[in-house]
């Protein structure tokens, strides 16, 4: 198998929104900003989600032919002889991640690092996904644990805030992934998959995506309300959130592909802008 087909086994998109999601965990409690100690946790992060992912692509190669999606994955391909093998790159990548995060960080880094490759692979991968519609939001915590790490890196007893943050990844998840269900309910249907659309349909997902991204919303005020973060944070959140349940909200009313695809994109705007707002607030403070 060439190259190529390796790095396409490590979802490196995932891998980037990871490492964002413990930079903003980091630069949410940072007095100062280090970039040696953000470089270092940048490839820590994304070794351990490269780890999950060529997990997942193994694991997965069936139903993987099954969908338009990610039938042309390596492994749902055929294209490695011994598709077991990859088991081995994956250990390997989980070892390194873990071993620079405690080593360089501390072992609370490394903890969190594991625990969020072990949810994506373990726990969402093989326990929920074929089984159960929550596959998507219990598996979301994945995600919950790098803020976790970046915010260990700099202070693992500084819990209040990071925690919060953690819970808005966690609730942002399951949003963000049913707007793609949506858009590839069909492929899904097909894999038998238990995705909310191809139980419940695009209507009552759009109703379920609102109210999740308001819930998301309430929480990501919170660390202002604490007084944990300042009122930039707090008014851009705000403001953030608003502009995404619009784009929800249209969606319930339109609940078709065009919509879905809007909504996929602002889930993906609305973290981005969120972390920039961190930095902001963190900046002015």
């Amino acid at each position: 198998m060439p190259f190529r087909s390796y790095i396409e086994l490590f979802k490196m998109r995932i891998g980037v929104m990871i490492a964002l999601s413990a930079m903003m965990g980091y630069c949410a409690i940072a007095h100062h900003f280090d970039p040696v100690a953000m470089a270092l946790l940048t490839v820590a992060m994304m070794l351990g989600s490269a780890a999950a992912s060529v997990f997942n692509n193994w694991y997965d190669r069936d139903i993987d032919r099954l969908m338009e999606r990610t039938s042309k994955r390596p492994l749902a391909m055929g294209a490695l002889a011994r598709p077991g093998l990859v088991l081995v790159i994956a250990a390997l990548l989980l070892a390194a991640g873990v071993g620079l995060a405690w080593s360089v960080f501390n072992a609370m880094v490394a903890l969190h690092l594991f625990l969020g490759a072990f949810f994506y692979a373990i726990v969402y991968t093989v326990w929920l996904k074929r089984r159960t519609w929550l596959n998507i939001v219990i598996g979301g915590a994945a995600g919950s644990f790098a803020v976790l790490a970046g915010a260990a890196a700099v202070d693992p007893h500084r819990l209040l805030l990071p925690i919060l943050l953690a819970v808005v990844l966690f609730l942002w998840t399951p949003s963000h992934f049913w707007a793609l269900a949506i858009l590839i309910k069909d492929d899904y249907a097909r894999a038998k998959l238990p995705m909310l659309p191809v139980l419940v349909g695009d209507a009552v997902t759009a109703r379920v995506i609102f109210a999740n991204s308001l819930l998301m919303i309430v929480v990501a005020a919170l660390p202002w309300w604490l007084g944990e973060m300042g009122a930039i944070y707090g008014v851009l959140s705000i403001a953030l959130g608003a502009a995404l349940l619009w784009c929800n909200w249209n969606l319930i009313r339109q609940p078709n592909r065009e919509w879905a695809r809007r909504n996929f994109f602002a889930s993906m705007q609305y973290l981005a802008a969120l972390f920039v707002v961190v930095l902001l607030d963190t900046g002015w403070r």
